[in-house]
């Protein structure tokens, strides 16, 4: 998304960069911005929220898969420091609720959730894999949270939900360092539980959504709420810390050092402040 094409709120739920497909008990949403790397625009998380919305109502999908158009980008995430500087500090705690919204929507779906990582996943898209059940990655798939090298931390749901996944510790380390993490890594650690080829990536997802889509719609979901139950309570507090943190963190001078470090193209030069 280009400065001139930044939009300010309120985001409209009506955009091509998101699209949806239903077949087989199978419903696959594609990030299609492979002119920007798949970004998620303002408009697509509005619309990434109504749709997760609908599909919890939908009873005759039993799978959700969400994956990038393209062979290179899931998606480059959400707001690069580039962009985030045409908007106002109003502006970005917004579109970092917004994707936090929508994110939970998905990670609250009924229905069991893939996320098919067809390239570089990075930022807010990683945070959006991380709010599916079950990631598959090609094998030249990577993975990276870089917001500390700007001067902040992931706001939307990354320091918890990764948490979860692979310990504190290394949530922490991935995290704190920004380092871009590859497919074998990914599975070494569990952020992805398969790793394929990628002319075989779409092949096998399709074949494990079918799988699960195929099996009683009560166990499926009913496994995914008793481990939901077990998860949940920490997690309404750990959403409303980081919010209010994301807030504080934004008007800080470490983030604006951060932004004018990316745009001068020179090292950051953070104080704490």
């Amino acid at each position: 998304m280009s400065a001139d094409q930044a939009k300010k709120p309120p985001y409209q739920p009506v955009t091509g960069d998101l699209k949806m497909t239903k077949s087989g008990g199978i419903a696959t949403i594609v990030i299609d911005r492979p002119d920007d790397d798949n970004r998620l625009t303002p408009d697509a998380l509005a619309k990434l929220e109504v749709l997760a919305r609908e599909l919890a109502r939908d009873d005759e999908t039993n799978v959700l898969v969400v994956t990038g158009a393209g062979s290179k980008f899931f998606s480059m995430g959400i707001l690069n420091p580039v962009i985030r500087a045409s908007y106002s500090k109003e502006d970005v705690i917004e579109i970092v609720r917004l994707a936090n919204r929508a994110y939970a929507a998905v990670e609250a779906l009924p229905q069991i959730t893939i996320a098919a990582l067809n390239g570089v996943t990075r930022a807010g898209g990683a945070e959006l894999s991380l709010a599916c059940d079950i990631r598959i990655a090609a094998a030249h798939a990577t993975m990276a949270l870089p917001e500390a090298s700007w001067g902040s931390f992931p706001g939307a749901g990354a320091p918890y939900r990764l948490a979860s996944i692979v310990g504190k510790a290394r949530a922490l380390e991935l995290i704190c360092t920004s380092r871009s993490v590859d497919s074998a890594e990914m599975e070494r650690l569990g952020l992805v539980q398969h790793v394929y080829p990628s002319e075989r990536l779409a092949a096998e997802v399709r074949a494990l959504a079918e799988r699960i889509a195929s099996a009683g719609p009560l166990a499926t979901r009913g496994a995914k709420r008793i481990m939901a139950a077990r998860l949940d309570p920490g997690l309404p507090a750990a959403r409303e810390l980081s919010d209010a943190l994301r807030y504080a963190i934004e008007w800080s001078d470490d983030v604006d050092e951060g932004i004018a470090a990316h745009r001068e193209g020179r090292k950051p030069r953070f104080t704490g402040r």
